[in-house]
């Protein structure tokens, strides 16, 4: 459970921001999402594949 500690006088859009940053770290939204369907090991390794491969050209044409 996610605990977010208000302190005397704080703005509640702040705390909710707080909130809502931790949760995204926790990875909860992603899981679920990644749970709706079943996807196989051999698919899953491909996309991270191409993942990898679309930021390693970003970052190679970003030094030129």
């Amino acid at each position: 459970m996610i605990v977010i500690p208000i302190k005397d006088g704080e703005n509640i859009e702040r705390a909710l921001k707080r909130f809502k940053r931790k949760f995204e770290k926790t990875g909860a939204v992603k899981e679920l999402r990644g749970r709706q369907a079943f996807e196989k090991p051999s698919i899953t390794r491909r996309t991270e594949i191409k993942k990898a491969i679309y930021i390693e050209n970003l970052q190679r044409s970003e030094d030129n």
